[in-house]
């Protein structure tokens, strides 16, 4: 037994009583039992924590029945409930060990001691998973399955007559009060045991509908199958098929009309009603609302939803049965449960509206009214038919599509050739349009998909058609605000931005944001996009915009409990990269140490976001000029892109051009220029020749040839980077202004002082403007423009710069 109160009381109990006062409570030592602590009481016994102390000792749950309710019915129940424990021996119920009467006279019994909570308790505190649940589920079933092999029937099962104990660091469930069991193969007492008609017996929520008609004597095994579905559907949703509340306040012939004839949404249908109580009732089953739902889709729908039928006939007809069905969800293997067909949907329309049909069937003058009904409701059963068979269809299609590309890898078909991920993927893309013609939205989410991997390959020129094609497709098919609309839209919207399309890329990123705000605003799927905008507008030169972005992101993801999963970590790394680039230094270095770390715990040390992280910490430490401390990270993030992307990658480029504007800045110029042509060559392959990207490698080559003295071969490439840019990022991108600050150094250097100051005096006015006067860039160019002011004599005009950057480097530490 438990120390948890037990729920649940049914609105009418034949057997309840007002609890007695205390001077009726039994002697504190009943024969070798010493009561320690009452733990629970029921409608006809209290249950009791004691020590046994002869012949063994050890802790009991002692049920003992109440005084005053020693009536020949009340004690034939007790005593029926105390036989039908003694008959069973299996781990997943309460060993009964002994029996007796107490010195008053009143029967007991003791039993073992469970010290455990309530099932659907335990699993929500541990937050256990779908499979978890299941695989504690199945136990619960085996031991229903063995009581009512020894032909008894719980008739009140529920979350808190299954409590979950620990043994040997294993949960373990106990089944416990038998106190409303039936025998259906023997009699288990001597006295004649009986269940009055009319009278509820049970507890409404996990009651089957023929419990609900009080019947009594056409009750059997199949009514605890019902009882364990209920308990499956609030293992796997967190919510009951009818809601408590509403249930209890009905009068007692609805609560029966409910119970018989109302049916409760599917499961996955349920997570999508819940409303914000999703949030919780996923992140308990360490997931999200919308991967709940779709984990619960199929299978367990059908599975939960059979062991709830209203008629049992279609009900699994033994636990074991329900259990081996759960057995074959765990394993990939097909189920026996399946939606119910045309004939036994209409068969229940009827019985639900008998009262129409018999009338129908008795007036002439309704017939054709009736018949035009029952017309009308065959159309809807073969619409649902023809939708269900569509989506069985679609699915064959879909799993034939995918197992005939592999069929490529067969030396039969490939004639001995080696065959490459990137060839089956593009066999895949010319045939999708064809062979899933006749089904739009499967041949959507393909195309969805295959785009993803294209842009994650870097071959945006194929993934962005598969993208819009299905962004197509859905939108006329699903509307403009499905889930499916909004992932396609963001998608396509980090495509754009990575082709450098940013106007377009935020157009798409905002609809997504539309689209997910209306469905839940505070949702983790509204965090995805916002972190993608904060991209966007850091990319933009936007950094006000790209903070709100993210800062907000990171807020949604730590209130919906995801503060340790990688969405944040990369929410974090994201952040601490825009209050770098702001001169936010000591800020940004703790939320980079922590991504890394989070990343790093949760991916692997070797994932390639990891590699981005280490990345932006070595530019932290080479901006500060820690060049020690910076170094380990660039080389290792190297290692990691080229390791997972191959040698020709954009990502590989990204990191090439990194570490060599590191070894740049340290004067290690020709390590500093192999990696520069590296990234270039890559860039110009992967990017196009346009690409902003490409412009920051050109700017670095020609700082480093100015810094070789080769200044003939510097002009060019500053004035094509800076071309670039103004084409791709606007004339007053922070970019542009560096490279005016470059071409300034460059005709100080090469003694053209005259037009090296407008250069400054461009570069200063357009960093005040865009990244504020306090900015470091602000500094750097302030001495710059400082030394040439020296060399041209105007020493006080320099003293006068140096000192506001020295103001603005200060801040900066």
């Amino acid at each position: 037994m438990s120390d948890h109160p037990q729920d649940g009381v049914p609105p009418v109990d034949a057997d309840a009583t007002q609890p007695q006062p205390e001077t009726h409570r039994p002697s504190r030592i009943i024969g070798p039992y010493r009561l320690l602590q009452l733990v629970g009481e029921g409608g006809m016994g209290e249950v009791w924590l004691a020590e046994q102390t002869h012949p063994v000792r050890r802790q009991v749950a002692l049920k003992v029945i109440k005084a005053g309710m020693d009536t020949a019915q009340v004690v034939t129940r007790f005593e029926a409930e105390r036989q039908a424990l003694a008959l069973m021996d299996h781990p997943a119920i309460a060993t009964v060990y002994d029996g007796g009467s107490t010195p008053e006279g009143r029967p007991y019994f003791a039993m073992e001691y469970v010290k455990g909570e309530p099932i659907t308790t335990y699993c929500d505190r541990q937050r256990l998973t779908t499979q978890a649940r299941l695989e504690l589920f199945m136990h619960v079933c085996e031991g229903v399955q063995h009581a009512h092999q020894k032909g008894i029937i719980h008739r009140d099962l529920k979350p808190s007559n299954v409590l979950v104990a620990i043994q040997d660091d294993h949960p373990v469930p106990k089944i416990i009060d038998f106190g409303v069991a039936k025998a259906t193969a023997q009699h288990l007492t001597e006295r004649t045991l009986y269940t009055e008609l009319g009278v509820m017996i049970g507890t409404p929520e996990y009651m089957s509908p023929e419990q609900a008609e009080m019947g009594g004597l056409d009750i059997d095994t199949r009514t605890d199958v019902y009882a364990l579905g209920v308990i499956l559907y609030e293992l796997l949703t967190g919510a009951l098929p009818f809601d408590r509340k509403e249930l209890r306040q009905a009068g007692f012939a609805e609560i029966q009309r409910t119970i018989r004839e109302k049916e409760p949404p599917r499961p996955s249908t349920r997570i999508t009603q819940l409303g914000p109580a999703s949030t919780e009732a996923a992140r308990n089953r360490h997931t999200e609302p919308r991967r709940l739902a779709s984990e619960l889709l199929g299978d367990l729908d059908w599975v939960t939803m059979k062991a709830l039928e209203k008629d049992r006939t279609r009900r699994y007809q033994t636990a074991n049965a329900l259990a081996a069905d759960l057995r074959h969800h765990l394993s990939n293997e097909p189920v026996s449960a399946g939606p119910p067909g045309a004939v036994y949907r209409t068969g229940k329309f009827v019985r639900r509206h008998r009262f129409g049909v018999w009338t129908a069937a008795a007036l002439v003058l309704l017939l054709i009214a009736f018949g035009a009904t029952m017309a009308v409701q065959a159309g809807r059963i073969a619409r649902e038919r023809d939708r269900a068979n569509q989506e069985a269809t679609a699915s064959r299609q879909v799993s034939d599509f995918l197992v005939s590309l592999f069929r490529v890898s067969n030396p039969s078909e490939s004639k001995g050739n080696a065959v490459t991920a990137r060839e089956i993927l593009d066999k895949g893309a010319a045939r999708i349009e064809n062979d899933l013609r006749q089904q739009p939205l499967s041949q959507a989410r393909l195309m969805h998909t295959i785009g993803e991997v294209y842009t994650n390959l870097g071959l945006y020129r194929r993934a962005g058609p598969m993208l819009e094609s299905a962004l197509a497709t859905r939108r006329t098919l699903l509307g403009d605000q499905s889930e499916e609309v909004r992932l396609t839209l963001q998608a396509l919207g980090v495509l754009r931005w990575r082709e450098g399309s940013y106007d377009e890329s935020e157009r798409l990123l905002k609809q997504a944001l539309a689209v997910a705000e209306r469905t839940n605003p505070d949702g983790v799927e509204v965090a995805e996009v916002l972190h993608n905008l904060g991209i966007l507008y850091d990319t933009q030169g936007k950094p006000a915009q790209a903070e709100s972005s993210l800062r907000r992101a990171l807020a949604i993801g730590e209130r919906a409990g995801a503060a340790d999963n990688p969405a944040t970590a990369r929410t974090l790394n994201t952040l601490a990269n825009v209050l770098w680039s702001q001169g936010q230094y000591a800020e940004a270095e703790p939320l980079f140490l922590r991504s890394l770390a989070q990343k790093e715990k949760q991916l692997g040390a070797g994932h390639p976001e990891v590699a981005n992280t280490l990345n932006n910490l070595g530019v932290l430490y080479q901006t500060q000029h820690k060049y020690k401390e910076g170094e380990p990270y660039f080389l290792r993030a190297l290692a990691i892109c080229e390791k997972v992307y191959g040698p020709d990658h954009r990502v590989v480029g990204d990191s090439l051009n990194n570490v060599g504007s590191f070894y740049e800045e340290q004067k290690r110029y020709p390590e500093a220029q192999r990696y520069y042509e590296r990234a270039l060559a890559i860039y110009e392959k992967t990017l196009g020749p346009e690409h902003s990207d490409v412009g920051i490698v050109l700017h670095n080559m020609a700082n480093l040839d100015r810094n070789l003295g080769r200044h003939a071969a510097a002009e060019p490439l500053y004035l094509r980077s800076q071309a670039i840019w103004v084409k791709s990022l606007g004339p007053e991108h922070p970019y542009v202004a560096a490279s005016l600050r470059e071409r300034g150094t460059l005709c100080r250097d090469t003694g053209r002082w005259a037009g090296a100051e407008a250069l400054y005096r461009q570069a200063l006015a357009l960093q005040e403007k865009t990244s504020g006067p306090t900015h470091p860039s602000v500094a750097e160019t302030l001495e710059e423009y400082a030394k040439l002011l020296r060399k041209v004599g105007r020493a006080d005009e320099a003293g006068v710069l140096e000192a506001r950057a020295k103001g603005i480097r200060s801040q900066a530490r």
